[in-house]
């Protein structure tokens, strides 16, 4: 693995959604679960946008954003607790793309390339999806060694789609370390 290393691990990127139930609560219940982990330091959070479905059409809209964790995990230790953060907040698989309390899709772990029937990093369809991009956008940071700000930013002039996406509100989660958004 050739991850982007901190000093307290490899930065990696997560895109949350939800669109059931309480959807703003869910997203912050997963975000104090990632940050809860031995394993996992939630670095910085997007704001929340709202978003129309994609593909599965006949479903509520969307609240996205996306959150820059350091981790001490490798790629599939993450996963794996990212599948059991889904499961914990109510997450069943019935409908592809259909709707969700949560989804947490690993999108990014330094320059870690990696294809597995499990898990493909770079997510496959990260560049594709505006409800993605917009809010990776409001955390990669310029001076990011892995290149991710320049895929980010050249991806979201290209992409369709960013009509649907409007500012839900700043990130509000906090953490005992560091102040989140307001």
């Amino acid at each position: 693995m050739n991850a982007h290393s901190t000093s307290e691990g490899s930065e990696a990127y997560i895109a949350l959604g939800a669109n059931l139930g309480e959807r703003e609560h869910t997203l912050y219940e997963a975000i104090t679960a990632l940050d809860e982990h031995p394993g996992i330091r939630v670095l910085r959070c997007s704001s929340l946008y709202e978003t129309e479905p994609v593909g599965y059409l006949d479903q509520p809209s969307f609240l996205n954003m996306t959150v820059a964790v350091s981790t001490t995990l490798a790629p599939e230790e993450l996963l794996v607790y990212m599948l059991e953060v889904e499961s914990r907040l109510g997450r069943v698989r019935h409908i592809p793309n259909g709707p969700r309390t949560i989804d947490l899709d690993l999108l990014w772990m330094g320059a870690a390339q990696l294809a597995t029937p499990d898990l493909e990093l770079p997510h496959p369809r990260m560049l594709e999806r505006a409800f993605v991009l917009v809010p990776l956008a409001d955390i990669v940071p310029n001076q990011d060694p892995s290149g991710l700000y320049s895929i980010v930013h050249t991806a979201l002039n290209s992409v369709d789609g960013k009509d649907g996406i409007q500012l839900w509100k700043t990130c509000s989660w906090r953490n005992d370390s560091a102040p989140f958004g307001s």
